[in-house]
């Protein structure tokens, strides 16, 4: 019986050093990697349009292009912005290194390269990047609509899901274009200077499609929101409970499920949200409707809905 081999990672070397790369691929290769190789920052990007490394090392200092503005590039990509750099420098300058960072580096090693040292490196890496990815897949397999930015509104990835739906939402958005619209990066904003608990979702309208609503999930790494997004398309009776009782599309949605007889904690699992923002819902909408607590604000939803 002939059994399939393992799949070998493969890294992108960037360096302008020919010696340095020819090295580098005997040290990668031994260790059982596959590699890329680019000399330039541009070779580098175009390598990348036509396949996805694991994992890339990056010469920091190189003619034309640098290192640390083909990261930058890069990292604007979203088939490669998860993808994980270590930057490779004779630099040890600390201004250099945080240049890297905030390029979007996650680790960086000192030339000449120790080789031991270098693969340990790229094997933790692998292991941590192979771990978000497949967080990334247990969402979008159970068909959430999520997607991270970073503090600036840059998506940094999507699920399928929340990718169509955006594209069929906003026609404007492209692969190339993935920085969010400028009212959803002014709410971003606002949420990153809050209490994550007190943050409403924000809707935007799109033409003719309703409107697309984003919320915060809070923040799942160094610089990465997580955000939900969904077609927020009201029901004939949310639009009911909008018009006669003068709420929020959201508050809507809680008072119809509170009428039908459900908990917060069921409520916040069909909803998506936590049970204490329910509660905080609840909390603003029993003032609109002058009542002071469930029952009676289910019993008036249940006249608005039969009227």
């Amino acid at each position: 019986m002939i059994h399939d081999r393992p799949a070998r990672d493969t890294v992108l070397v960037v360096d302008d050093s020919t010696e340095t790369v020819a090295m580098l691929t005997d040290v990668l290769e031994d260790a059982g990697l596959t590699v890329l190789a680019a000399l330039e920052g541009d070779q580098a990007l175009a390598t990348i349009e036509k396949v996805t490394p694991d994992i890339i090392l990056m010469d920091a200092v190189m003619p034309g292009m640098d290192g640390f503005e083909t990261t930058r590039r890069l990292k604007r990509l979203i088939a490669a912005a998860h993808v994980p750099v270590i930057f490779m420098t004779g630099l040890t300058d600390t201004a250099h290194i945080v240049m890297g960072f905030e390029a979007g580096g996650v680790d960086y090693v000192a030339k000449p390269i120790v080789p031991d040292e270098l693969i340990a490196r790229i094997r933790t890496h692998l292991a941590n990047a192979r771990l978000a990815h497949r967080a990334y897949e247990a969402l979008d397999a159970s068909g959430r609509y999520h997607l991270a930015a970073d503090h600036s509104g840059r998506i940094l990835w999507c699920t399928p899901h929340a990718s169509a739906l955006i594209c069929a939402m906003l026609p404007d958005f492209k692969t190339g274009n993935i920085i969010l619209p400028a009212m959803v990066r002014s709410w971003l904003q606002q949420c990153n200077n809050a209490d994550v608990a007190n943050n409403a979702p924000i809707s935007i309208s799109c033409p003719g499609l309703s409107q697309l609503e984003f919320s915060y999930d809070g923040e799942i790494g160094h610089n990465e929101i997580l955000l939900r997004v969904r077609n927020n398309v009201a029901s004939k009776d949310e639009r009911v409970l909008q018009d006669k009782l003068s709420l929020t599309l959201r508050e809507a949605e809680v008072l119809i499920w509170t009428a039908r007889g459900k908990s917060n904690r069921d409520i916040a699992e069909i909803l998506k949200m936590s049970p204490r923002t329910v509660n905080k819902h609840l909390e603003q909408i029993y003032p609109k409707l002058g009542v002071e607590n469930r029952t009676s604000a289910a019993a008036m939803a249940m006249r608005a809905m039969q009227n």
